[in-house]
């Protein structure tokens, strides 16, 4: 099959079924609706099962049910919903439970509109919910980047039995871009033995996120700490943008906005200004390392974002006192421009660019 042109949540739909995610709970919410929409026609030709549940609240309490049972399940929401599936997302983290959690980003706070936005950074990366507990966060930039991460979100969520986030700005999932759906191949997976798949000739599987004893509470908390310990050395995963170059700024930027930079860059290029991009792929766990070693070679680092400042302190704590920070960002549904991009940059040089 060669590549056909897809709108981003139907081709994140796609990629997911493909993946073995056939067990898919969902509420409606604009810009991610679409997944859900395009689930319902897809899944009975697959064999899957596609459900929509009456609220947010419940998706994720059914999505947790059924994730005891070791199958690959998931969900798709945007901000408002995410948010109303944060208590149940931290019992599933809890419990070790594999799911996936797509996040079609809208603008906020509050209900915010169904404009585009990156102001659920915090939500996804610090944890929503309460308790000591972090998701594997993907971050994809294209339509293209979107359907590949899929299958590694299912795969990841299996191997450290635990909650994987894709989050894209309402602009992955509304545009069209060609895409191209490609096998990928993973180690194999270490057995479920721990499902609730039903108990004859064993004992029985117990899934609890409740621990009475502090002493025992406290062990689980330890552990996920070590577990949450192996992804950031595992699993970071970045792009690197013109850092072959003697750059004089260093912008930090993900998802689409990372697009808008790369053109940027360009312009800033015909100025006679240097300029490179690090890209986070995965949000957490964090590039820190390689942020902090291209930040040495700028004058001084730029987090350019679709909020008023999020990412951008993940950029401080890993450049540290080193070299000056700077942030620009739009919010409210605004994009920045290439444009603005540049003249924020010149504003940092001294009107240089």
């Amino acid at each position: 099959m060669g590549k056909v042109l897809m709108k981003g949540n139907e081709a994140i739909a796609e990629s997911g079924v493909r993946a073995g995610g056939l067990l898919y709970f969902g509420y409606p919410i604009t810009p991610q609706s679409e997944i859900g929409e395009y689930l319902a026609r897809r899944m009975p030709e697959v064999g899957g099962c596609f459900l929509q549940i009456e609220s947010e609240v419940a998706v994720v309490n059914v999505l947790y049910g059924a994730a005891g049972t070791g199958a690959r399940v998931w969900t798709s929401s945007s901000s408002p919903g995410i948010s109303l599936m944060m208590e149940g997302l931290s019992y599933i983290a809890a419990a070790e439970l594999p799911c996936v959690i797509v996040n079609i980003v809208r603008c906020g706070p509050g209900l915010g509109g169904i404009l585009p936005s990156q102001g659920d950074y915090f939500q996804a990366v610090k944890g929503g919910g309460h308790g000591d507990y972090r998701c594997l966060v993907y971050a994809p930039s294209s339509v293209q980047e979107a359907v590949d991460i899929m299958p590694l979100a299912f795969d990841r969520a299996d191997r450290y039995r635990n909650p994987v986030i894709v989050i894209g700005d309402g602009m992955i999932g509304q545009m069209m871009e060609p895409v191209e759906f490609k096998e990928q191949k993973f180690p194999p997976l270490p057995p479920k033995d721990w499902a609730t798949t039903g108990c004859k000739g064993r004992k029985p599987n117990v899934i609890n996120s409740l621990y009475l004893d502090p002493i025992e509470e406290e062990k689980l908390n330890f552990k996920l700490a070590a577990k949450y310990e192996e992804m950031k050395k595992n699993e970071v995963r970045f792009e690197e943008f013109n850092t072959e170059t003697d750059y004089r700024v260093l912008l930090v930027a993900y998802g689409t906005t990372a697009r808008v930079c790369k053109t940027a860059i360009h312009q800033l290029k015909e100025k006679g200004i240097d300029t490179a991009l690090l890209r986070p792929i995965t949000l957490f766990p964090f590039p820190v390392e390689r942020v902090f070693e291209l930040s040495q070679r700028a004058d001084f680092v730029m987090s350019i974002e679709m909020s008023t400042g999020q990412m951008v302190e993940d950029v401080q704590l890993a450049v540290g006192r080193t070299k000056p920070v700077f942030f620009y960002g739009r919010t409210g549904g605004m994009v920045p421009s290439p444009e603005e991009v540049v003249a924020a940059v010149d504003k940092h040089l001294g009107g240089k660019a």
